[in-house]
């Protein structure tokens, strides 16, 4: 055998560039099947089976030869590479650049120990190479997204006009953060579903048997596993909800998962849908009058933008990113997030969305469970942990910078300029979650008092030396600055027993 070509369940791309160029006669995929995967973090059953699923049907799809271990064969990756080194001994392996650096590590080192060269090459399905992310980002010293995908705009010629953005504007994000008002969202067409086949059925027996106490359940199991069904995904998105994204992206809605969201992350982040598709049927729904400039960029901005920005950085800074803890932040994980009691309506919602569906879109992630877990003060690798485990869409390459780094703060910095910080009113502004909860989001020191607003307030003293000067929170400081030190006081007296609640599940 000349190349054993390694593929892993988030390199599900039909044209996968290393399959394209194999010679048949000498060369092998190699797929595998392993328990660590669904088990180095507590994952959601419906994240297992999205994974093993598209693996599944990926297999079947192929014409080529193919070694495949099916689960239960190896407990890990490195376990069963290691096994069929020894055995085949190819010239070499050839992997596409994997999304965790934890099982990037476990290639290394089994080919290292059978003394096989490993190939590893850059995945072009992103639009952005990491070399040319290394070549942007060498002697910055600021590092921004809108920065970067300004670049990357005149570098593809993505919505742009000549040398101008298409619209006059490089951002719409202003006309953006609709909500829905008192009437809220409307009527929506259901999202595109697809009924499980024969062998996703397979799959989902299986991960019931095996691993019946994860989280989650796959009763309503519907999401694409194949390059057909999320094309179809695709055009169901651009018809139904594009027009009015942009408008509601950030919006929230009691008992609605997914209102004007696409829902491709999944998809994308499996490659069985290129983001140069997504982004040209977008960008044709802008065009043909069907989607509004503001609608068009915000979508865009989140593929061409932050999806190509955070893997640059995740490959840039691993693996010291996972020690990053700036804060200081020492508090485990609540119950909660495990269970959704709580008689906190807005995370009572999210997280029974979440174990339900293996979903939520990027405001319930970053303003409702992540800014409750910057709030009181989480461990960064617990909740890194947890966003892993839960949703759908979790390869470690894209969460991790948007968890540690976007949500959490922990890498001080690096990713985001200033932590994500804001009181229940937020939550009351973009949503009615707060209208059908106990806790008032406008008081911080009752036993009324919104868990959100108390520890917002709590945040703000807490790490008001870090950020007193700092140009976009010193606002928040100073009108912290404006409490007197009675009312600081019963701030912090209730932000102590909103913690002490929380570690006895009782919040």
């Amino acid at each position: 055998m000349r190349d054993l070509i390694v593929v892993l369940g988030d390199q599900l791309d039909p044209g996968h560039a290393l399959i394209a160029d194999m010679d048949p006669a000498r060369d092998s995929v190699w797929m595998a099947e392993v328990t660590d995967e669904a088990t180095h973090v507590w994952s959601h059953q419906a994240r297992i089976v999205l994974f093993l699923a598209a693996m599944r049907h990926f297999r079947d799809a192929l014409n080529v030869p193919i070694r495949y271990h099916a689960l239960g064969e190896f407990e890990s990756l490195g376990e069963a590479l290691a096994a069929d080194l020894a055995t085949l001994k190819p010239a070499r392996v050839r992997v596409l650049k994997p999304g965790d650096w934890r099982v990037e590590q476990r290639l290394r080192v089994a080919c290292e120990e059978a003394g096989i060269d490993l190939d590893i090459r850059d995945d072009p399905h992103f639009l952005c190479s990491l070399d040319d992310f290394a070549r942007w980002s060498r002697g910055r010293k600021r590092f921004l997204l809108e920065d970067f995908y300004r670049w990357l705009r005149k570098r593809t010629g993505i919505l742009m006009d000549g040398e101008q953005p298409v619209g006059g504007r490089w951002n719409f994000d202003g006309d953006n953060r609709e909500s829905f008002g008192r009437d809220g969202p409307g009527t929506l067409p259901p999202r595109q579903s697809f009924k499980p086949d024969a062998t996703t059925r397979d799959v989902i027996k299986q991960v019931q048997a095996r691993w019946p106490d994860h989280p989650g359940g796959l009763d309503g199991f519907d999401w694409p596993v194949t390059p057909v069904q999320a094309q179809a995904a695709l055009d169901d998105f651009i018809r139904h909800r594009l027009p009015a994204f942009g408008r509601f992206q950030d919006a929230m809605w009691t008992d609605a998962a997914f209102l004007h969201h696409s829902t491709l992350s999944a998809a994308m982040n499996l490659k069985l849908l290129d983001p140069r598709t997504v982004i040209d049927a977008a960008v044709a729904a802008l065009e043909s009058g069907h989607a509004p400039i503001n609608a068009v960029e915000g979508f865009v901005r989140q593929i061409l933008g932050w999806r190509e920005y955070v893997r640059g950085l995740y490959w840039r800074d691993m693996p010291g990113w996972l020690d990053d803890n700036a804060l200081g932040a020492d508090e485990r994980l609540p119950s909660l997030y495990w269970t959704g009691e709580t008689s906190m309506h807005c995370l009572a919602q999210v997280v029974d969305q979440t174990l339900r569906t293996g979903y939520a879109h990027h405001i319930q992630r970053l303003m409702v469970t992540g800014l409750f877990s910057l709030l009181l003060g989480v461990k960064p690798k617990a909740i890194h942990d947890w966003y892993l485990a839960v949703y759908v869409d979790a390869v470690e390459w894209v969460e991790l910078p948007n968890t540690l780094g976007m949500s959490q703060h922990a890498d001080g910095g690096r990713m985001a300029s200033k932590p994500y910080v804001a009181s229940g009113k937020y939550i009351q502004r973009m949503s009615n979650y707060c209208a059908g909860c106990r806790y008032d989001p406008a008081d911080a020191t009752t036993d009324d008092a919104c868990p959100m607003t108390t520890l917002y307030w709590d945040f703000l003293a807490r790490h008001q030396d870090r950020f007193a000067d700092h140009p976009r929170m010193r606002f928040q400081v100073r009108n912290l600055a404006r409490k007197n030190s009675g009312e600081r006081a019963a701030i912090s007296r209730r932000a102590s027993r909103i913690r002490e609640l929380a570690r006895r599940s009782e919040l």
